[in-house]
């Protein structure tokens, strides 16, 4: 049983959303994983209008496309950051340099979001918590004691009653885990799940893009939170390149800087090597809904491609990663998630 292929549309919030939905369809996805921002979803409306967000579907429907998960990351940065210049843009012009202010409001878009996912009729919103304690990452100068928990408990006391809104409404929130993120790693990522005391609510968006260069291993995510990944992103990355100047903390260059020890790659993009050769492959079984228990998968793309390009390359790489028929298709993450002739889940990776 293969599963939706969507796109997420926060790289095309330039466009109208008759526009995204238009080339989506032509592009051949199965469906969109709306963004909150540009015209494409307004949470003030969809948590507060049932004919807002059948209007919204009625549009998706006149392309044959469908909606599983909307997406509310910009906002979610919000919440739990230390507030900069850097955020005033995904907060009210009136709110600008007001960080108190702002957070309050992000608060509120989240529960909002909860909202409007269920008046849109889907169960699950990706998005981002912010972290406050980001900028402790390295541990130098020695973080104090008790500095990280306080951290975790910050952002369990800010985070929890957003979640009871989504549990009141039946949603799950897919945190992508994510450098910045309160959860960036496994181990982190269990550490925020063990402050929310496991809220039910509460699960993450695999995207093994953002494990690989960090050393994380991106197969034992899959088996550690195997009833917590809510949702799941084909986006690709390479490591272990540049010219040996810039490590993996990214030396403050620019993505796609030939420099670079590591650069995000979109799925099926052909710009590195695509290894088939698995004799000493692996086999990971999973049970059917551990990767994205909203039964679809998205893509994402790059800004190195050309975007049209990478979006039309994106579908067909996420189609054929799940053919039965197909035995591999990966990159240096030697890792994809595919369905067998059951419906099962599985990863396979390169020795």
């Amino acid at each position: 049983m293969a599963r939706k292929v969507t796109i997420v549309t926060g790289q095309w919030a330039d466009l109208p959303f008759a526009k995204v939905c238009e080339l989506m369809s032509g592009f051949g996805y199965d469906g969109l994983e709306i963004c909150t921002w540009g015209d494409h979803l307004d949470l003030d409306q969809a948590s507060k209008s049932k004919a807002y967000c059948d209007d919204k579907r009625a549009l998706l429907g006149e392309h044959g496309l469908g909606c599983w998960a909307i997406q509310n990351h910009l906002t979610g940065q919000l919440v739990c950051d230390n507030l900069d210049e850097r955020h005033y843009a995904w907060a009210p012009a009136k709110l600008r340099g007001d960080a108190k202010a702002i957070k309050k409001w992000a608060i509120e878009m989240q529960k909002k979001a909860a909202k409007a996912a269920k008046n849109m009729g889907v169960s699950v919103v990706t998005g981002f918590t912010g972290s406050p304690i980001w900028h402790l990452l390295y541990s130098f100068p020695p973080c104090l004691p008790g500095q990280i928990e306080k951290g975790y408990k910050e952002f369990a006391k800010t985070w929890r009653p957003i979640l009871d809104v989504y549990a009141e409404n039946g949603v799950k929130f897919a945190l992508e885990v994510h450098p910045t993120e309160i959860a960036f790693d496994i181990a982190s990522a269990q550490r925020a799940l063990d402050a929310l005391d496991g809220h039910p609510a509460f699960g993450f968006n695999y995207d093994p893009s953002h494990f690989g260069y960090q050393g994380v291993d991106y197969v034992k995510f899959i088996h550690t939170f195997k009833d917590r990944i809510f949702h799941a992103c084909m986006k690709d990355v390479w490591w272990g390149h540049g010219d040996g100047t810039v490590g993996v903390f990214g030396g403050h260059t620019e993505f796609g800087d030939p420099r670079r020890f590591w650069d995000f790659r979109s799925a099926g993009s052909r710009r590195y090597q695509l290894r088939r050769d698995h004799r000493g492959a692996q086999r990971h079984p999973v049970s059917g809904a551990a990767v994205g228990q909203s039964g679809k998968t998205r893509a994402w793309t790059v800004a190195t491609a050309h975007r049209k390009r990478a979006t039309l390359c994106g579908a067909s790489t996420s189609r054929r990663a799940q053919s039965p028929s197909m035995r591999s298709l990966t990159s240096d993450i030697l890792l994809v998630a595919k369905c067998d002739n059951d419906g099962a889940l599985w990863a396979e990776v390169g020795a």
